[in-house]
């Protein structure tokens, strides 16, 4: 059964005042050609966006306060970027907000038929929203295909315990199941066209994907963590997309759970432990040494040649560091959104 997570967010935080470099930026600011860090918020303050320029020289958060005078409430789960919107899906509040990629002022949203909504992907016209459902029924999860002209979800697809990250690929989506509060280890596949689900198993609580150029799926699971009381081991695994079949598993010890996946060129880097490993795609084992140490990550993303790692804090602002992909060294810190856990690059 899955345990309602909302509980845990109803204990008590002083009030607490962020601020934020709004003289930077006023209404009617141009928020693209910059980075976008996500927070889920807390007790303690709202979910909110903070943005950053191409030259990391300041960092204002709050910024659809900002420019539409309102809050977006706690539990921002992620961001789905199209040409011209952003989608804000918030699973706490049920809700999807578009708002304008260059002025962020909102332009519309989705509050019905939602529940605990977590990512998004854009395919065409239409958006593919993970949604966990009750958090006391592990039946009644489900994507929600939405008409991005009318902003309203026109059909579901009923998929197992947990769907998580999802993206499309050769008019297929792929669908991690964590399992929510509970745990899986299925990656749904389903055909676009058709609605047909079939489904892959992998090690438990899979979460992160990603396509490498040849076409490869990488599913990133963390198996489940000790505390649980039935601890299993993490894996990174290779899934071929015109197949549908599992090429091959790397798998950890039992007591080691991998977080947090990125790829760089032909380069696969993972955390374990507070420390960065780097694989790269044609590799046939996990690496034995650490490419480098970056501690207890909440999230991170890779782009030109810069590494940003979130160190997130749920009672005040949180840090995002900034390093040399090349060197390894540190370029810059900023503080953040409260509670951030995702990196976007507003190009």
């Amino acid at each position: 059964m899955k345990i309602n997570k909302f509980a845990i967010l109803s204990i008590a935080f002083s009030t607490l005042f962020i601020s934020c470099d709004k003289d930077e930026i006023e209404t009617g600011s141009d928020y693209s050609n910059g980075i976008l860090v996500s927070g889920e918020g807390s007790g303690a303050g709202t979910g909110s966006v903070s943005f950053i320029p191409q030259d990391l020289s300041t960092s204002t958060d709050l910024i659809y306060k900002i420019e539409n005078g309102s809050e977006l409430g706690i539990n921002l789960q992620s961001m789905e970027l199209s040409d011209s919107k952003i989608y804000i899906s918030v699973d706490n509040q049920n809700t999807i907000t578009v708002v304008d990629r260059v002025t962020f002022e909102e332009v519309g949203s989705i509050k019905t038929q939602l529940f605990t909504p977590r990512y998004m992907e854009i395919v065409g016209d239409k958006g593919y929203s993970t949604n966990w459902g009750s958090t006391t029924d592990d039946t009644d999860d489900f994507i929600a295909i939405i008409d991005l002209g009318l902003n309203t979800v026109t059909s579901k697809i009923p998929v197992a315990l947990g769907p998580e990250r999802i993206l499309e690929k050769n008019g297929k989506l792929y669908v991690s199941h964590k399992g929510g509060f509970d745990t899986n280890n299925k990656i749904s596949v389903i055909d676009i066209a058709t609605e047909v689900v079939t489904e892959i198993s992998v090690a438990d609580k899979p979460d992160e994907l990603i396509v490498d150029n040849s076409d490869v799926l990488w599913v990133l699971s963390s198996g489940n963590e000790k505390w649980t009381g039935n601890e299993s081991h993490g894996s990174i695994t290779k899934i071929n997309t015109t197949s549908d079949s599992v090429i091959e598993s790397f798998d950890f010890e039992t007591t080691e759970h991998p977080k947090l996946m990125e790829i760089s060129g032909d380069k696969i880097y993972y955390l374990l432990d507070e420390i960065l490993y780097k694989m790269d795609v044609t590799a046939e084992a996990l690496p034995s040494s650490s490419y480098m140490e970056v501690g207890d990550i909440n999230g991170m993303s890779i782009n030109n040649s810069r590494l940003y790692t979130v160190v997130a804090s749920y009672t005040a602002l949180s840090d995002l560091n900034v390093y040399s992909v090349t060197s390894n060294e540190m370029i810059s810190t900023l503080k953040v959104s409260l509670g951030a856990s995702k990196i976007y690059f507003n190009e």
